[in-house]
């Protein structure tokens, strides 16, 4: 493993090109080698841009991507030189190893044993090593799949697992962990905390991790250090101090702090009409291969929220996109009822762009497959317009998704500049500014702070008491207590198993 160097900022700020404010801003800090840090803050705070900017992947020079300033460095070179020399010095490790908060911008490779060997490659590992680094490392985190494995056919929380994999096997000397549990089931998430654990303490690397549900991670690290937006590093000090200390200011913030976790109230359940129905339904990721779902029997209802739950990789995101009209059944189908088809053919799956736009709205696991335009402001306006929605109803609606959402002062930023938060806040506004009757949502609270949380939560409870029928697919257990009405576990490739709410 490389030595863990000392990491230093000093007025360290990054905007990103085209971009007015800064993503982040005015950090001072120091880490010693082989100090375990928790990274806090609301989404936006800049938490995942200092983390990129350690790893030596942001450029402010005059033909990079963004401004930065002050300074930030490892062992007293600058990161993206330090990153550079770890590289040219050809010893099959790294200087630092980052896990990103989206794990598909992270899957470079077709097959998962070479997209773990990726890196390894390229700082120089001899070949005979290679692959027994591979294998260590993907049953490290619990990913035990053949490594001729399409990566395309992986779902979010084994992409997850493969990144991770992909970063240990590099065994850096600076781990740098943002959000790495947050698309995993409770069992996996465990499982990848328990890694981290052995892996630090058997290796003595440094980590940063930035989580915005800190329980899991509390007993893990020494240190606590909460970002604020545009205001650099506003507390810093060991764990319990700093939780104690600012824990009405951190909760205030949105903080997932232990013992405040936010909770909505379950809603009381309404009678319902059928909107989308499921009879004997099979689904596939790929047409050459077996159904990974078969017998597949639901409903959405007005009023009603349906979960489906359970393991990753069990298909529930498959499942969702066949429900919202988005791939073809493999056998049986999904009807919609006739006010919801208005006219249109009863297979979803059949409708065209503008049919389906205004009657099921979609939030895919990865929010930026859903962005096609250049500002914020444009892409909820693509939808409405394309509907042929008036334009004053359009610019009404835009707005107040902007304000509810906490997307207004970034209405003329680039969506793919966004945090991760943000972003899945803005494909959640994409879906709802059509106004459809059903929406069929994939992790829809990935990301979130306790205050953006509890606003999603509130939205979309204001939805199912206006009578639209919501489809969701989370590990997320307080969203699910919250607003389900009907749970279904997914993960055993027969029919889900309907559980109680």
């Amino acid at each position: 493993m490389t030595s863990p160097p000392r990491i230093r900022a000093r007025g360290w700020g990054w905007r990103h090109g085209g971009r007015l404010a800064w993503a982040v801003r005015g950090v001072d800090l120091d880490v010693q080698p082989g100090e375990r840090v928790l990274l806090l803050g609301p989404s936006g705070a800049g938490k995942s841009t200092l983390l990129a900017g350690i790893a030596g992947l942001l450029d402010g020079s005059e033909n990079g991507t963004g401004e930065d300033e002050g300074e930030l460095t490892l062992d007293g070179a600058l990161a993206r030189d330090a990153r550079a020399r770890a590289v040219r010095r050809g010893r099959g490790e790294a200087a630092t190893g980052l896990l990103l908060q989206d794990p598909s911008a992270q899957t470079v490779l077709s097959r998962c044993g070479d997209d773990v060997a990726f890196g390894l490659e390229n700082h120089a590992v001899p070949a005979d090593q290679i692959w027994d680094r591979v294998r260590q490392a993907l049953d490290d985190v619990g990913l035990r799949v053949a490594l001729d494995r399409s990566t395309t056919h992986l779902s979010g929380g084994q992409r997850q697992r493969l990144a991770l994999a992909g970063v240990l096997a590099l065994r850096p000397g600076v781990l740098l962990l943002d959000e790495p549990t947050a698309m995993l089931d409770p069992p996996g998430a465990a499982q990848v905390r328990d890694v981290v654990a052995d892996v630090l303490a058997s290796s003595g690397a440094t980590c940063l991790v930035v989580e915005h549900r800190v329980e899991a991670w509390v007993d893990l690290v020494d240190r606590v250090v909460v970002l604020e937006p545009g205001g650099g590093v506003v507390a810093d000090g060991c764990t319990g101090a700093v939780l104690d200390r600012h824990s009405e200011a951190l909760a205030a913030q949105g903080v997932w702090a232990p013992g405040r976790q936010s909770r909505t109230p379950r809603r009381a359940a309404l009678p319902a009409d059928g909107l989308l129905t499921a009879r004997s339904l099979a689904v596939t990721r790929d047409t050459s291969r077996p159904p990974v779902l078969s017998e597949v029997d639901l409903e959405v209802g007005t009023g009603r929220c349906t979960a489906l739950v359970g393991p990753n990789g069990g298909g529930k995101s498959t499942l969702l996109l066949a429900l919202a009209g988005l791939s073809r059944p493999a056998a049986g189908e999904v009807l919609a009822d006739r006010a919801l088809a208005s006219g249109a053919s009863p297979n979803p799956h059949r409708w065209r762009p503008r049919e389906l736009v205004t009657r099921i709205g979609s939030v895919f696991q990865d929010p930026r497959h859903q962005f096609v335009t250049s500002t914020v402001r444009a892409e909820l306006t693509l939808g409405p317009r394309r509907a042929g929605v008036p334009e004053t109803d359009t610019t009404r609606r835009v707005d107040g998704l902007l304000e509810r959402l906490r997307l207004a002062a970034l209405a003329e930023a680039n969506p793919f500049t966004l945090s991760g938060g943000e972003q899945r806040r803005l494909s959640v506004a994409t879906a709802l500014a059509t106004a459809p009757r059903v929406l069929a949502l994939d992790e829809p609270t990935f990301g979130q702070d306790a205050r953006t949380w509890a606003e999603l939560v509130d939205m979309l409870a204001d939805l199912l008491e206006d009578g639209a029928g919501l489809v969701v697919a989370s590990h997320d257990e307080p969203f699910v207590a919250a607003l389900a009405d009907d749970v279904h576990r997914v993960g055993d490739g027969r029919a889900p198993r309907r559980v109680p709410a």
